[in-house]
């Protein structure tokens, strides 16, 4: 590996970049292993970085590859209240085969989720791309964010090939929807065979509803297979046409009706008076 200089973190103690100082540090990881990239991460930012995944394959590798360097690495994922019986097994199954990891599992809140349905219906995701983007928001954008207020970085499993809108990440970059932290995105030049190469080779364990056809897999009503010749993301909002394939979480989408609902549901769910 090619040495970044960098002062180490102290543990408990805030880690602050600016756009210069990532962006050198980016150009010097480009060319680096995943692997390699992460152990930065992990010296640079200390206990304050933490593996947040919804247990797809690429997010898998890089909790694989995270806790060969650091087992108790801190984990977050979101239950969205919808997501499929097999992902609830499945966490369990992870827990397992990582023991010293940390688990934070997060939940939205339950009176923006109660104002929401009694607004839009249980089934709001299907009326439109802005109501379908509120859900999103409300059921795992929002616990996330809170999440990540205290922490300084954040793994994903992004990689540039798997949509238009991810194909100029960077391995780290400062994440500005999200106060500025890092976002360590190690898995940024690999191809989808390469993660499955990797992954059945270090004993990963792997989604059961990617045997099923699966390519991509969130919130059950909002996920389905694949069929022949479809793009690897075309089973999730499969219903909407045109539209981008994100939650808002790595992309964040703005359109009028969505902001102006979600500032209702806000305020009638914690009293907020205008």
């Amino acid at each position: 590996m090619t040495e970044v200089v960098t002062a180490p973190a102290k543990d408990g103690e805030r880690v602050v970049f600016d756009d210069l100082e990532i962006g050198e540090i980016a150009m010097d990881l480009d060319d680096q292993e995943p692997e390699d990239v992460i152990e930065w991460a992990f010296e640079a930012l200390g206990d304050r970085v933490a593996v947040v995944t919804a247990l797809q394959i690429d997010g898998m590798v890089v909790l694989d590859m995270a806790t060969k360097i650091r087992p108790d690495v801190q984990v977050i994922t979101v239950d969205t209240g919808r997501l499929p019986q097999e992902t609830y097994a499945f966490i369990e199954q992870v827990r397992e085969h990582y023991p010293q990891t940390r688990w934070d599992v997060l939940f939205p809140d339950t009176a923006e989720v109660e104002s929401m349905v009694r607004r839009q219906g249980i089934e709001l995701f299907r009326k439109s791309v802005p109501a379908r983007m509120l859900c999103c928001q409300i059921r795992k954008v929002r616990p996330l964010v809170r999440a990540l207020r205290g922490l300084d970085g954040w793994f994903t499993g992004l990689r540039r090939d798997q949509w238009a809108s991810r194909a100029a990440i960077k391995k780290v970059e400062l994440d500005h929807d999200h106060e500025g932290i890092v976002k360590i995105n190690a898995l940024a030049d690999w191809s989808g065979d390469e993660v499955w190469e990797y992954a059945r080779a270090n004993n990963v364990p792997i989604h059961p509803l990617y045997s099923q056809g699966y390519t991509s897999i969130g919130c059950g009503p909002c996920t389905r297979p694949i069929q022949p010749g479809e793009d690897d993301r075309a089973g999730r909002w499969w219903w909407e046409q045109g539209a981008p394939k994100e939650c808002g979480i790595h992309c964040p989408i703005e359109t009028g009706n969505f902001e102006h609902e979600a500032e209702a549901i806000f305020a009638e769910a914690h009293g907020i008076h205008s």
